[in-house]
């Protein structure tokens, strides 16, 4: 099976988005810079790619110039085992950039995500719809998913 790699193409700061997640994420690193040469289309020096990893996976970062920019149609999905955690990445991601519905934001690079608990896809799951139906409606109403809320509207906790 031939390797697939996830390749963010950025207006420019790239190297700052890869600064940022690399320090979001234990474990991270860079593995790899590539700068323009004078044969452009970048300015003769300035990072071209990134190559990093984050929980293990690899990615690359490319300043690949203004016609470039992300939409929602691809997001990074964080999958989250305590609320702290998401707490923690969803407001360190989303500094600078916006807060969106059900967990989703796009941090300051236009970059979209996904901040969600462990439990979310649990609670969802099973053979207990009205259950199901009910954390549905607790998560479509958050902005960022609290554990607390969705196990209440699960009837898992007073």
């Amino acid at each position: 099976m031939p390797d697939i790699t996830t390749f963010l193409t950025y207006p420019d700061g790239a190297e700052e988005a890869v600064d940022l997640y690399t320090s979001i994420f234990p474990g991270s690193r860079v593995l790899r810079t590539t700068r323009y040469s004078d044969a452009g289309p970048g300015a003769a020096g300035s990072v071209m790619t990134i190559d990093f990893e984050l929980g293990g996976r690899r990615f690359v970062a490319l300043n690949g110039g203004p016609s470039f920019s992300f939409s929602q149609g691809i997001s990074l999905a964080v999958e989250c085992e305590t609320q702290e955690e998401v707490d923690d990445l969803w407001e360190r991601l989303s500094e600078g950039g916006e807060q969106g519905p059900c967990g989703w934001l796009t941090d300051r690079f236009g970059v979209s995500w996904q901040v969600y608990p462990r439990v979310l896809p649990e609670l969802l799951a099973g053979d207990d719809r009205e259950r199901a139906e009910r954390v549905m409606r607790a998560m479509l109403s958050m902005t960022k998913i609290e554990i607390a809320e969705l196990e209440r509207a699960a009837g898992t906790v007073a």
